[in-house]
């Protein structure tokens, strides 16, 4: 069947409004007739400050250069995230985002470092990860190499409002028409139930054939409208709330997003170009708003840029992300809590999955159900990693932390915490976000020691084992030391 140009509306700007703007303008180019819906009246939340590696696969698709975005977005590089006192307090790790080491006879690598710690006494499996020796000494860079396990894992810090003013100004240029309204009625299909037109308050009304609805919490479209219910998850992920304040930087710009446990959540640190974004994540049953707002203040390493806000919402995902000729997207198809900066990944691989299934004409109900299946197991397994930071702590300090501790979780994370203490093995389902290196460290740093290891690890002999560990470590240790300082390299790709 042949492909006929459709209007497609998107309610709503911020991030998530513009990330779709721009890829389906980029995409579908002239076959689309694409329009934005927003008002200036209605603030924006945002979906974070904070990325992972697969933004740099979005941005390549759009044709984005990686220059541009450092200079329009007041950018820095992110090399992984440092988790200090969840354990406990004093302790500190880093979950980086390339792999450990290499894989060794058809093995992930964290078996021969489980062999070497058991057999040798080592404790530092962080030499053998690129992006942790570079977070340890402040550097960034482009390594001279062909081989992927000395490459850098970069992400980004940006100012998600003017990402999004960048990719604004991008969709537009390339066809995409913004409209400034508020949006007063929905009008639906009496017989179909799908959404028609949106309604403006001073009279216009906005016809289309596919919505997306990037209204944020209000989820007007797939919530309000459609009444499409909400998979709450409170009961593992408690965090209700969250207070945002910049602040002046101080020092150099570390390439890592930090977060800190506090006592009833945790607060985040993001060093951008102008400035630190900080917030502080919290349970409103164990903490009020004002003295969330207080402490984050008090904690603050520089001169506040503004009142604190508050943001209130509940950890979950609608049922079905994708209902009749609506798909949502970003807030207002779920939250999860910016604990992996997950937000705007979840954006962009909707976009993949729309991008893949995107109808020619009439949407056929399997397409809607392969799409929902798909996001839903990715929202599962994406909780099930934020649960175990939660979960697996030896704090007995605060009440918060105490009911963390003790809770009940899903069988399908309690399943890989039990392998991976018995076995050391590091299990992998369909539609994980999160591969065997981010989760060996997180359970390590959160304080799980495998009793056991793939017995292949025990296949080399001690001398040429602990001469090829040796080696390895070396290598990757004179590479990471080669690279400029992370402020260098800035400077350095705002002049290309």
């Amino acid at each position: 069947m042949p492909f006929h140009k459709q209007k497609v509306v998107i309610l709503g700007g911020g991030t998530a409004g513009w990330m779709a703007a721009a890829c389906l303008a980029k995409v579908y180019g002239g076959h689309l007739d694409i329009t934005l819906v927003e008002s200036a009246e209605i603030g924006t939340v945002g979906v974070g400050e904070a990325t992972i590696p697969m933004i740099n696969l979005f941005n390549s698709i759009l044709g984005i250069d990686e220059a541009d975005l450092i200079r329009e977005t007041e950018a820095t590089f992110k090399l992984g995230i440092e988790f200090v006192d969840w354990l406990r307090p004093g302790h500190s790790y880093l979950h980086p985002f390339g792999a450990y080491g290499v894989n060794m006879e058809g093995i992930g690598f964290h078996h021969y470092w489980l062999r070497l710690a058991n057999q040798e006494g080592a404790r530092d499996y962080g030499q053998f990860n690129m992006e942790t020796l570079a977070v340890r000494s402040g550097r960034c860079g482009p390594t001279q190499t062909d081989l992927p396990q000395f490459k850098l894992n970069k992400a980004f810090h940006f100012d998600a409002s003017l990402y999004a003013a960048f990719l604004r100004r991008y969709s537009e240029t390339r066809g995409v028409v913004r409209v400034e309204g508020r949006v007063q009625d929905v009008r639906l299909n009496p017989d179909t139930g799908d959404v028609l037109a949106l309604e403006l308050a001073d009279g216009r009304a906005i016809e289309g054939g596919l919505f997306i609805d990037c209204s944020g919490f209000a989820a007007l479209l797939i919530g309000r409208t459609l009444g499409v219910d909400f998979q709450d998850w409170t009961h593992w992920l408690p965090c209700n709330r969250a207070v945002a304040v910049p602040c002046e930087r101080q020092g150099a710009a570390e390439p890592y997003t930090r977060s800190t446990a506090r006592e009833a959540g945790w607060q985040w640190r993001i060093p951008l170009q102008h400035r630190t974004g900080n917030g502080y994540v919290f349970c409103d049953e164990f903490l009020s708003e004002d003295q969330a707002s207080s402490r984050l203040l008090e904690r603050l390493d520089g001169k506040p840029l503004a009142d604190p806000r508050v943001l209130k919402f509940t950890t979950g995902h609608r049922v079905r992300m994708w209902e009749r000729n609506v798909v949502a997207l970003g807030l207002a198809s779920g939250f999860l809590e910016p604990l992996e900066s997950t937000s705007i990944y979840l954006v962009q691989s909707a976009l993949a999955r729309l991008m893949a299934l995107f109808p020619a004409g009439a949407i056929n109900p399997g397409v809607r159900t392969k799409f929902n299946v798909d996001m839903n197991a990715e929202y599962e397994r994406i909780r099930d990693f934020l649960i175990a930071h939660y979960k697996l702590t030896e704090r007995d300090d605060a009440p918060f932390w105490r009911r963390c501790r003790d809770m009940d979780i899903p069988q399908s994370l309690k399943m890989r915490l039990d392998v991976f203490e018995s076995d050391g093995l590091l299990l992998e389902f369909p539609h994980d976000l999160f591969k065997d290196s981010s989760w060996f460290s997180v359970l390590m740093g959160q304080g799980i020691r495998p009793r056991s290891w793939h017995p292949l690890a025990d296949a080399m002999p001690r001398d040429a084992f602990l001469n090829r560990m040796s080696q390895l470590r070396r290598m990757i240790g004179q590479r990471a030391s080669a690279l400029p300082s992370h402020d260098q390299y800035i400077e350095r790709v705002k002049s290309q």
